[in-house]
């Protein structure tokens, strides 16, 4: 792989790490942020599932759309399988609480049970790619 490409992969999968790493340091405020959370969760999927892709020249558009990144994701790995299909529910973190009155966030548990979705495309991502592009 081109050091180009390389450095553009790694990229990807740092912001989705930052991410992660975002998501769990707002769950772990008193009182947790779970609004925010959930939109890194969904951040660090996305991120990640494009990482993947840039990583196997697969173009894509400019979409917060996990379920069409995962099917593109799938599309050269089908044994992604349920990993990918936990994550498409995180989509709607994307802007679902960005204005007030929208939706009421959910109970913490249920956030950490997306954040842990977050984190297992992340770590399925980083399985199927090379060292050299892991930050």
């Amino acid at each position: 792989m081109q050091l180009e490409k390389i450095a553009e992969v790694r990229a990807w999968l740092q912001k989705a790490q930052n991410d992660l790493r975002g998501a769990d340091i707002d769950l772990a405020a008193s009182p947790p942020l779970i609004e925010d959370a959930l939109f890194h969760c969904q951040q660090a999927a996305e991120k990640a599932m494009k990482g993947f892709l840039t990583a196997h020249d697969k173009i894509f558009r400019k979409t917060l759309d996990l379920d069409e990144l995962a099917a593109d994701c799938e599309a050269l790995d089908p044994g992604f399988g349920d990993i990918l299909d936990a994550a498409r529910d995180l989509t709607v973190f994307a802007w679902v609480f960005r204005y007030p009155g929208e939706a009421e966030p959910p109970p913490i548990e249920q956030a950490e049970y997306f954040l842990s979705i977050a984190t297992k495309v992340y770590q399925a991502i980083l399985s199927r790619l090379s060292k050299e592009v892991q930050p």
